[in-house]
């Protein structure tokens, strides 16, 4: 009886919500969505966007949390040292899982870096203060320039995101196969195998294209359904959308980080044809 009762609230809530949302709205203008960071302020000829302005919080946010949980460690943790602690055993259990002790440790700085940047952002952009603080346009009443949007919404933030993983992914294949990692890609054994090192070579150019357009396609449709689907329902139906964009932020994060680790022990991996010294140097 009580699940019934429950059930029927949330749906009285729907309907209300949504009824309230697109009728009561509908004289109102429909709110623009803007592909382009905006800018917010210019410190000489460097310009400040919003989205800027948002990864900037996010660092420092990121950096306020681990230094307030790690400034009285302790051997009996309180809660947010244990939470950290939990994270950090969490990410560093799964990297060392697949790149084994050795190269955990070496990834570690880096992966779980790009983790929690990514989710952060995204998990930040759903505060109230993102959609409602913004500057208006003369003689508008309504926020054509918000103070803060989500970095991943601007392609700029995933592209060099991209560059930093594929920079770190290749450093680390000539670190460890040195000059015969590019033995990979340049194969002078006959037509086939040249062609096939040929296709290797634009792959993994290809994957700064595939990283950059993941991140900034899912966070960008993620922002555009929680704009409309507050603008046109209250109460029920944005919570919804809001709890899937807390995990489809956590996801994309977890992807872009594993990822860059997989590629990077696959580059590190023995291949065929070259020198095993180099790639088994680090497991002894």
């Amino acid at each position: 009886m009580k699940k019934r009762v429950i059930l029927l609230a949330v749906a009285a809530l729907a309907l209300v919500g949504l009824g309230m949302g697109a009728i009561g709205r509908a004289i109102l203008p429909v709110p623009e969505v803007h592909l382009a960071p905006q800018k917010i302020f210019a410190i000489g000829g460097f310009t400040v966007t919003n989205t800027l302005l948002s990864a900037w919080l996010t660092c420092i946010v990121i950096l306020l949390l681990f230094g307030l949980g790690t400034r009285r460690m302790s051997m009996v943790p309180g809660r947010l040292q244990g939470l950290l602690e939990m994270l950090i055993e969490a990410l560093y259990g799964f990297i060392r899982g697949i790149a084994g002790e050795y190269y955990a440790r070496r990834f570690f700085p880096l992966l779980a870096t790009i983790f929690f940047f990514v989710a952060f952002n995204a998990w930040m952009a759903l505060l109230p203060i993102y959609p409602t603080v913004g500057f208006t346009a003369e003689g508008s009443d309504h926020i054509t320039t918000h103070l803060l949007r989500s970095a991943g919404t601007d392609i700029n933030m995933p592209l060099a995101l991209a560059i930093i993983a594929f920079v770190f992914i290749e450093g680390w294949g000539f670190r460890v196969h040195r000059f015969g990692y590019l033995r990979e890609f340049f194969r002078f054994g006959n037509p086939v195998q040249t062609f096939i090192g040929l296709l290797e070579l634009i792959s993994h150019f290809i994957r700064i294209i595939s990283f950059t357009f993941r991140l900034f396609g899912n966070m960008l449709a993620g922002e555009i359904v929680l704009f409309m689907m507050t603008f046109l329902t209250f109460f029920v139906t944005p919570i919804i959308f809001y709890g899937l964009e807390i995990l489809v932020g956590g996801v994309q994060a977890l992807v872009f980080m594993g990822l860059t680790l997989v590629f990077t022990v696959l580059a590190i991996a023995p291949h065929e044809g070259h020198d095993k010294e180099h790639a088994e140097a680090g497991q002894h």
